[in-house]
Order: C-alpha cells, then structure tokens, then sequence
C-alpha cells in the first residue's frame, strides 16, 4: 500500500491480463444475475443464497490476491471490499425510500435493481480510473477527499430522509418533461408504444433516480478506499466487488433496515476514521491491516447495538 508513500503506482499488481479476465469474469456473473433477475419475484431465501454466492466469490477473489500478489494487496482488497460494501448499504436505505416514492411493486423492483448496478458498475469505473489519475498526479488530493468524507459523516448524522423524496430530483424531472411518461406500471417495461408512440414508464423514473442517487454516493464512498490502497485494480475491483451482490442483499435487508437505528451512526463513524485518516496521511500511516480492524470493528458495534436496541415498532416508519 502507498497512499501516504511518495513513489505511487510503483508496486500497482493491474496487468492487462488481469485486467482482462476480472472484467469478463464480471460480465459472466452479471449474465447470470440477468437471467436470475427476469424472474417474476425473488424469494427471501434465493435473495439470501445469492447474497452469500457474491460474498464467497468476492472474499475468494481477495484471497486470491493474497496468495498471487502477496498479503499487503490482499489486505488492500479486504479493507477496500468492507469499507465500500458497508458504506454500499446507505444506498438501500433510498432504494426503499425511491420504490416507495415511484409505488414500484416487489415483483418489478429487481429489474429496476438490476441495470441500476450494471449503470453504477459503469458510472464508478469511469469515477475510479479519474480519481487514481488525480491521486498519482496531485497527491495532496488525498487531504481533500478526507475533508469531503467528514462532511459527507455529518450529512448522514444530521440529514433525514423524509426531508428529500428520491422523485423529487433534477435529472427525474427533466427526463418527465422531455418523454411522453405513462401513469401507471406497464409490467417490467421502461419503455411501451401506444398509439405508434413510445412512453416512459414510472420504472424508467426510477432507474433514473437510482443512478443519479449513485452518482451521489459515489462522489461520496469512492474517495473512502484511497484511505487503504491507491492500486487502480485494486480501488477498482474492491469496488465492483461490493456492488456486485447488492441486488440481492437489498431482498434481504429490506425489512430489517427500519430496525438497524445505529448502522448510520456507524457509517458515519466509519468515514469519519478514513477521512481523518486521509485529511492526516501526512502524519498518520497506519498499517492496511489496522485500519481493516478498526473498520470492522466499528460496523459489528454498530451492528449488534442495533439488535440489541432496535427502534420500536412505531418508530420504523
């Protein structure tokens, strides 16, 4: 690791070939959640399956990184995947939100879920490959990135929700003035013709409050994982890793989430650590291996307080 080093991009594991393989091996899985995701409605207990399926492929691939390019990059991509998987769940608490504001049924939202991470898979990568530009080239970019994760921390420890429904967005709006929209739900179609015409439907507005939520959170969670490891590959994969498996967590999550009351405190303190990591990386280098700790330890606290206090039933919402 060397984001508080000076010779970066010196030891960066990204040959073509692996390159390569990493993104036709995303391609492959993603066909295969394509074909799942057609389905009508997941059930809880495939949603569950699917959801320890990524888990196990993403934590295989770090310990292959660990045993093909040493225990300093596998520790990288471990500390990478945790960091932007559990920062990856503030994003279903606004699918719940955006669903709910858009009245998409159960049985739709795992299309809208779908092509939402195959575009944020896209959006990120193009996010990630500019930030390690600005990071190899302006180094003290890093102190920047930290002060936008502290401020990002205060933003989920002081903003509600309820202040800002997912429909009411820019990009939403103009997409409803531009194209002619349906009002109701034409099955699993972003698009229908009528009459010779082609419509919109409220599941093409909410594919696009999806991404342009994303776009948010990753303005906000990417900088996070140059606090352990400046590695194109590994800011990259560490990253589509965590996202890989979100539409099926999302079936899993869904309902808990109303109970989980101290995982966004624990979000919050979790960015806050990277980012006086990032804001001090002059002063302070702490080994990949306590920062993963400190990481893990902060959401299991956060975790287990919320199931051991969980909001009351009438505070749910």
């Amino acid at each position: 690791m060397s984001p508080h080093g000076m010779d970066l991009g010196a030891q960066n594991i990204g040959s073509p070939l692996l390159w390569g393989a990493f993104l036709v091996g995303v391609a492959l899985v993603l066909a295969v959640d394509l074909k799942v995701s057609t389905r009508q409605q997941s059930t809880f207990r495939e949603a569950l399956w699917w959801s320890i399926f990524w888990i196990v492929l993403s934590v295989g691939f770090g310990f292959f990184v660990w045993f093909r390019y040493g225990g300093e990059q596998g520790l990288e991509f471990f500390a990478g995947y945790l960091l932007e998987k559990s920062l990856s769940v503030d994003n279903l608490f606004v699918f719940v939100l955006l669903f709910r504001s858009f009245a998409i049924p159960p049985r739709f939202q795992h299309r809208v879920l779908f092509w939402g991470v195959l575009g944020a898979i896209v959006l990120r990568g193009t996010l990630i490959l500019a930030g390690v530009a600005l990071v190899q080239r302006f180094h003290w970019i890093i102190a920047v990135f930290g002060a936008v994760l502290v401020y990002t921390a205060w933003k989920i420890l002081f903003h509600k929700e309820e202040e800002t429904e997912p429909s009411d967005n820019a990009v939403v709006r103009w997409v409803a003035r531009k194209l002619p929209m349906t009002t109701t739900i034409e099955g699993s179609h972003f698009f229908v013709k009528l009459d010779g015409r082609r419509f919109g439907t409220p599941l093409l507005l909410a594919l696009v409050a999806a991404e342009t939520t994303d776009l948010i959170f990753a303005l906000d969670s990417i900088p996070a994982v140059f606090a352990v490891t400046d590695d194109p590959f590994l800011v990259f994969s560490s990253n589509i890793c965590a996202l890989l498996g979100l539409r099926a967590l999302y079936f899993v999550v869904r309902g808990a989430l109303a109970r989980l009351r101290y995982l966004k405190p624990g979000l919050a303190a979790i960015l806050i650590f990277v980012g006086l990591k990032m804001l001090l990386f002059k002063w302070v280098d702490l080994p990949t291996g306590t920062s993963l700790l400190i990481i893990a330890a902060i959401l299991v606290v956060a975790l287990v307080f919320s199931l051991l206090r969980p909001l009351p039933p009438d505070e749910q919402g």
